[in-house]
């Protein structure tokens, strides 16, 4: 009896071992060593405190700062959702005119983009258009004393191109991009800075 049972006994051990302890070890290893960024949740920091990921979209609501999409999860991560609303919800039709109307007021010059309307599956999406980070550029440089054209260029140099050369469209980091903002001009203001829980915009709900 034993000696049927040992095999599978074995096996299992041995597989356990391979797949449960060594296998985790050796891919932890290998990502601190060759992907340690990404590895640790691809964390910005600040004076040597992490304020946020490049992954995970933040709300900022101060008028100095680039705002990201519209949240239907209120840019919580622990709480990843989309809205479920279809193009026939009147409650999205309402909520989508309010949002393009207020933008439109902030910035009659240019279209409003669709990104700073809609919400992403997720409701984290960390990125926006660069023609929505550009269509926020007169609101940023009147709210901190800033040439247009200041402004303007650090939009195009936080700029990503499509993923390897093909994939995805070009997209702006909004916490990278605030963050470059910061080093050309601190903003002091309580409970709007990168890292620092902020109110959040409407969003789907």
């Amino acid at each position: 009896m034993l000696s049927q049972i040992r095999p599978a006994l074995v096996m299992i051990t041995m597989m356990t071992l391979l797949t449960g302890v060594a296998y985790p070890l050796a891919m932890t290893g290998v990502s601190q060593v060759l992907f340690a960024d990404q590895a640790n949740g691809s964390l910005l920091t600040r004076e040597g405190k992490a304020i946020g990921s490049t992954l995970v979209a933040q709300a900022f609501t101060d008028p100095g700062y680039f705002q990201p999409r519209p949240s239907a999860a209120n840019y919580d991560g622990a709480s990843s959702t989309g809205s479920n609303l279809g193009p026939t919800s009147a409650a999205l039709r309402q909520r989508i005119g309010a949002d393009a109307t207020r933008l439109a007021s902030e910035n009659p010059s240019m279209p409003v983009p669709v990104d700073l309307v809609t919400t992403s599956g997720s409701g984290l999406d960390p990125d926006i258009s660069p023609a929505a980070a550009s269509f926020q550029v007169p609101r940023i440089a009147k709210a901190r004393g800033l040439e247009s054209g200041q402004v303007q260029r650090l939009v195009w140099e936080n700029v990503k191109g499509h993923t390897f050369g093909l994939l995805g469209e070009p997209r702006v980091n909004v916490l990278a991009l605030n963050l470059a903002l910061d080093a050309v001009a601190p903003r002091r203001a309580p409970a709007t800075q990168p890292g620092e829980p902020v109110a959040v915009n409407s969003t789907d709900r």
